[in-house]
């Protein structure tokens, strides 16, 4: 049972005590999250992982970076700082932060891919919340084949909230954490991928927002609220339209 507490209000700077006090809700560490440029890593800079005292000084996240943003804040109001694991058969895996409200499972992201970001608090469970992610997962190579719920005060006395260093074992016990299987059906997963292919070679500078369930979603950033014909696409700049995980 994870037994370290969570920083004392003096560990945090002015700066990061000023946000902590302004972020009070999934909601709104997600939308603090949104407005934060995507950290790219290489090119042209080198790879990292950064705490949340990282993410703050340098104003920009990967999936990781805003899983531990997102995880230090809220423990400041209460939430555990848990964090959902996505492992996938081309080795792009992604990472959520997941709370409960009310006995409902919902996250927190940080992607490039719109379908792949927050999830309000409606569903019963972890793994149905992790069902969500299933179609928008898919593109050339993705496609869940697991996922784990990790408590992160597991890690114990290491400094994963507040490192001025990059804090690569967090991601070393994301990996090594058993996940539990996701199977969908091969044959669901060829429509879906041929769906995104077609779309691809139609649209290659655009995002599919063809997905269901999209009532499920949290707010997305600005660059994926400007649709496009039935609201099927939704535009980037040509500099993010490779898809990546996290």
């Amino acid at each position: 049972m994870p037994t370290e507490q969570a920083p004392p209000t003096l560990a945090f700077t002015p700066r990061e005590r000023r946000l902590i006090a302004r972020l009070r809700t999934p909601a709104e560490v997600q939308r603090f999250l949104n407005a934060l440029p995507y950290n790219t890593e290489p090119p042209p800079g080198r790879t990292t992982l950064r705490s949340f005292r990282g993410v703050m000084r340098h104003q920009s996240a990967h999936c990781l970076e805003a899983v531990l943003t997102a995880a230090v804040v809220l423990e400041q109001h209460g939430y555990p700082p848990l964090a959902l694991s996505f492992e996938s058969v081309d080795e792009l895996d992604h990472v959520l932060f997941v709370y409960q409200h009310r006995g409902r499972w919902g996250s927190v992201a940080r992607s490039r891919d719109p379908g792949l970001h927050g999830r309000k608090p409606v569903f019963r469970t972890t793994r149905a919340l992790a069902l969500s992610y299933v179609e928008p997962y898919i593109d050339f190579t993705g496609r869940i084949t697991g996922h784990a719920v990790v408590d992160l005060r597991l890690l114990g006395r290491y400094n994963w909230r507040l490192s001025e260093r990059n804090v690569w074992k967090v991601e070393r016990v994301l990996l090594e954490c058993p996940h539990r299987p996701i199977h969908t059906p091969d044959h669901r997963i060829d429509r879906w991928r041929a769906r995104y292919r077609l779309f691809m070679e139609r649209f290659p500078d655009w995002k599919p927002m063809f997905f269901k369930g999209q009532e499920r979603w949290s707010e997305l950033p600005a660059q994926f609220q400007r649709a496009r014909g039935r609201g099927e696409t939704r535009r980037v700049s040509s500099s993010t339209a490779a898809r990546r995980r996290p």
